[in-house]
């Protein structure tokens, strides 16, 4: 369980081409940008078991 270590690797050898690319758009940088962080909260997520469990939990400061 956990994220393919070949994306995570393809996504962090994007990351350092794009961002050293001077011609690279700002959208280029940022859409590689937001890959990676996507990466890192998947593994974050899948790291924490009880990442969400706090929905489940009832509110009772609503409540007041």
């Amino acid at each position: 369980k956990g994220v393919n270590p070949d994306l995570e690797e393809a996504v962090s050898t994007l990351l350092k081409e794009v961002m050293a690319d001077e011609t690279a758009s700002l959208t280029d940088k940022c859409k590689v940008i937001d890959r990676a962080v996507n990466i890192e909260k998947l593994k974050q997520k899948l790291s924490d078991e009880e990442w969400g469990a706090g929905f489940a939990i009832p509110n009772d400061e609503d409540d007041e």
